[in-house]
């Protein structure tokens, strides 16, 4: 099966590079900016499937003076001769190197093309121009699928019947900024009805969805492995001894383990540039808000248990627990922050008198959320889009903080934490099992902002 090589053809400011962007899964490819035929060579980006080159995407120029290149035609070349002919004879004519060179670029790709994607803006209404721009496309003798960009909010009902006018019946809608993964697979299979049979695309589409699957599978993974380091994080101190700098040691680790987590799910999905990367040390701009903050809580339904509790009451339980020994850690465990649940777990430490902290549920529900919510955002997100990431606060993963049991077991499987002091290979390696059950569980959790 020989290799598919698709111009990607439009108007000025359509989104063409959006869509190679996004097609490619590489926000660096092309330059995209708000203005006027940033484009101005032919660009070519090959789809492997690993072996092989299946598609061969051309990004061009922006059409900007299709009415002159049609009015040369009308004017120099004889009706009595073919579409492709004319276009032949305007390719070498003076007009193709001077007055008309941008148009006379797309032309030749498309010529050069087994097919063409015609790229339109769905905000703007159908003017002459864009009529005269498919009627000179037409005469390049190649099959031509029109796709929508920015359909957000858009009616292309008019679009549509402009269309069918012309014999293009078969379109595709694909906003290259708000990603919608099925989206892509209908704008491949469609294409393929258009061409004769064997083509590349059925075959890419599968690919394209093998791919997409693996990612979550991989992303899903990384946020496993996250959880499971967090909840399996300790530290002890004596109980005559100060709270405070351990719960702020324990609440920086956490902060830096979910920064990391969340570069890891950028990188899966090769969002690899500074923006929407924050200049601060957060890694995305909405999720500078700290995950100890109780009122964050709230917004995802979260209900706090007695570790994320402050003031008297905490203290006094934590007395009671340490057989009285109030003069230490009795009276400053009053000023702790939500997040860290001290715990006596075993007879030696009432014996001994140690206290041991870890991420209590409600954290770790909260931590799941986030993590979860930044993966959907990701998964929607166009390599063509310019905004920040914005997070929906939605609900909880697990209502009243009842953790999946291979989350609870973890906390007696320190060795599944390099926060413990451990190796970050030694604790991945015993984790494995743990996070691939752990992943399989988070698929079944509804987005958050659904």
């Amino acid at each position: 099966m020989n290799t598919l090589s698709l111009a990607v053809v439009g108007h000025t400011n359509t989104g063409k590079t959006s869509l190679l962007r996004t097609l490619l899964r590489d926000e660096q490819f092309g330059e995209v900016k708000n203005s006027a035929a940033t484009t101005r060579d032919v660009t070519e980006a090959p789809i492997h499937d690993g072996s092989r080159t299946l598609v061969k995407l051309y990004d061009t120029p922006g059409l900007e003076d299709a009415a002159g290149v049609l009015d040369w035609l009308e004017r120099e070349t004889s009706p009595r001769l073919d579409g492709i002919e004319r276009i032949q004879a305007f390719l070498h004519s003076e007009a193709a190197a001077t007055d008309f060179n941008q148009e006379a670029k797309v032309l030749r790709q498309m010529l050069a093309s087994d097919t063409g994607l015609y790229v339109i803006d769905a905000r703007e209404p159908v003017l002459a121009r864009y009529k005269d721009e498919l009627t000179v496309l037409s005469w390049c003798a190649r099959p031509l699928m029109p796709v929508f960009n920015f359909t957000h909010g858009a009616d292309t009902a008019a679009w549509q019947e402009m269309l069918a006018r012309r014999g293009l019946h078969v379109y595709s809608s694909f906003d290259t900024v708000a990603f919608d993964f099925e989206g892509e697979m209908r704008l491949w299979n469609n294409l393929a009805t258009m061409l004769p049979p064997p083509n590349p695309l059925t075959e890419l589409a599968a690919l394209r969805r093998r791919d997409w699957q693996q990612l979550d599978q991989e992303a899903r993974q990384a946020v496993a492995a996250f959880l499971l380091e967090a909840a399996a994080y300790k530290q002890e101190i004596d109980a005559d001894d100060d709270p405070q700098p351990v719960q702020q040691q324990m609440q920086e680790a956490l902060r830096q383990r979910e920064r990391q987590m969340q570069r890891e799910l950028l990188q899966i999905y090769r969002f690899y540039r500074e923006d929407p990367v924050a200049a601060d040390d957060w890694v995305l701009q909405p999720l500078r808000q700290d995950p100890f903050d109780a009122a964050l809580w709230k917004h995802y339904g979260i209900r706090t248990t007695s570790g994320a509790a402050t003031g008297a009451l905490f203290g006094l339980g934590i007395d009671a627990l340490t057989l009285g020994a109030s003069g230490g850690l009795g009276t400053a465990v009053g000023g702790i922050l939500g997040g860290l649940l001290p715990n006596m777990q075993t007879l030696s430490d009432k014996i001994s008198g140690r206290q041991t902290f870890y991420t209590d549920e409600a954290t770790l529900n909260l931590l799941a959320a986030r993590a979860l919510d930044l993966l959907a955002r990701i998964q929607a997100r166009g390599h063509a889009a310019q905004n920040d990431i914005r997070l929906e606060h939605g609900r909880a993963p697990w209502p009243d903080n009842r953790l999946p049991s291979v989350l609870t077991d973890a906390r007696h499987r320190p060795e599944y934490s390099s926060l413990n002091g451990g190796s970050v290979e030694k604790a991945e390696y015993s984790r494995r099992e743990a996070a691939e059950k752990l992943a399989v569980r988070l698929t079944t959790v509804q987005a958050p902002y659904a």
